[in-house]
């Protein structure tokens, strides 16, 4: 079964590749993705080493001058997508959107440089300064209080859940205009995020492009600035792998310990001691999200244990057949179909999984083999519904092939 699996993963991403990076997947997708691409690359890395690499060159090849690697590189015009470049109004040195994602490719780099650091070690060494700035550019533009935050939803990757409701309230959209969205037109629209939500992203859209997307008018004054565990437990996580990359090729790493001091401080700053987790914290206005999201998780894909956390993944790991859901069951805003609003996500469940292993809690293992579970049984589409695996979103999805390569297969070849 398992070497089935493989070959229908390997299968999904050589058919959504196009030259030099992958798309998530057809139609719904039809551009280069920031983190997307990084999980692609590890999936390669499986099997075509060299493939793997350039997924990563491709990406950085989209760098801004100032360091920021966007969240989307338009390399073909697609008039099937909403809101292409024409929107975003962006001048970097491909078409592009002018926000980021979250900084998953420094850890990815490391990885695909320990499984093979004879071919890796000139390209990671390639990689190490563009990387570097990227990370700078996050500790420069959207630190507050050590904790990274995000200028858009869809800067965190997790566009709709309910962490952003209360920040997303601030928001007027009348002026937003008339805009004609595609992804409903691909997916089921009750596994989408809402037309409400759709019109803030867009609002947000444009008042970047208003102000050129100069980072220190975007931070000014925004009505969403919110500090975000995925931001912070991502980046602090791969500037950890980043240091010892710089280490092992005898880069310049002066300061990166420093920079690990400084985000460790800001995610102390994203606990919230009602609720007994890692949350949203509002820089707005100081409030709390009140939500335990799978991004609360990540604590430990960034080096940090916390016995509180561990009480509600122990929790959550019983209340659903498919761990670990993007938003906590108990609660009134859990939709199990709905984009980041319940589903399971093949990618979140690795970086958990591999944070609660690396720490020798059991729960890694077992969020690991539901994984596989889930794979194995509903497919390879974008997200799940956690209580019954029902796929959802997109299918033939990229990352999560990636994932079944390089984390959940038994045949997987792990750094």
């Amino acid at each position: 079964m398992a070497t089935g699996l493989d070959s229908q993963a390997q299968d999904i991403l050589r058919t959504n590749d196009r030259g030099g990076y992958t798309v998530p997947t057809a139609g719904l997708y039809p551009y280069q993705w920031n983190w997307d691409s990084a999980f692609a690359a590890l999936g390669f890395a499986q099997f075509d080493m060299d493939r793997a690499w350039v997924e990563l060159e491709t990406l950085f090849a989209g760098q801004w001058d100032d360091g920021m690697v966007p969240h989307i590189l338009h390399h073909v015009v697609n008039p099937g997508y909403f809101p292409g470049p024409e929107v975003w109004g962006c001048n970097g040195p491909s078409p592009s959107s002018g926000i980021s994602q979250p900084p998953v490719a420094g850890t990815i780099v490391r990885k695909l440089y320990e499984l093979d650091p004879v071919m890796g070690e000139a390209r990671a060494r390639r990689l190490f300064p563009k990387l570097r700035r990227w990370h700078d550019w996050f500790l420069k533009w959207r630190s507050h209080e050590g904790a990274i935050c995000i200028t858009h939803p869809w800067e965190s990757g997790r566009d709709n859940t309910p962490d952003w409701d209360g920040a997303m309230a601030r928001i007027d959209p009348k002026d937003v205009g008339e805009y004609d969205r595609r992804d409903t037109s691909h997916v089921d629209n009750a596994m989408r995020p809402t037309r409400y939500d759709y019109d803030r992203y867009i609002w947000l859209v444009q008042r970047g492009r208003r102000l050129g997307w100069d980072q220190a008018q975007m931070a000014e004054d925004n009505p969403f600035f919110v500090a975000d565990p995925t931001m912070t437990f991502t980046l602090l996580r791969s500037h950890r792998d980043l240091l010892a990359l710089g280490e092992a090729l005898s880069e310049d790493v002066a300061g990166m310990t420093d920079d690990i001091a400084q985000l460790e401080a800001g995610a102390a700053t994203l606990w919230n001691d009602d609720l007994q987790s890692y949350d949203v914290r509002d820089t707005v206005n100081g409030a709390w999200a009140n939500c335990i999201s799978n991004a609360s998780f990540l604590n430990w894909y960034a080096g940090i244990p916390s016995d509180g956390q561990a009480k509600h993944l122990d929790r959550i790991m019983d209340l659903v057949k498919y761990p670990l859901p993007s938003h906590d069951p108990a609660s009134p805003k859990f939709e199990p179909k709905r984009y980041w609003r319940g589903p399971t996500w093949s990618m979140m469940n690795m970086m958990i999984g591999e944070g609660l292993i690396a720490r020798g809690n059991p729960q890694g293992e077992r969020l690991r083999d539901a994984t596989m579970r889930l794979i194995r049984d509903h497919g390879f589409s974008e997200y799940f519904d956690p209580t019954d695996g029902s796929p959802a979103g997109g299918q033939s999805f990229t990352w999560t092939a990636a994932i079944w390569l390089a984390w959940a297969s038994p045949n997987a070849r792990r750094a």
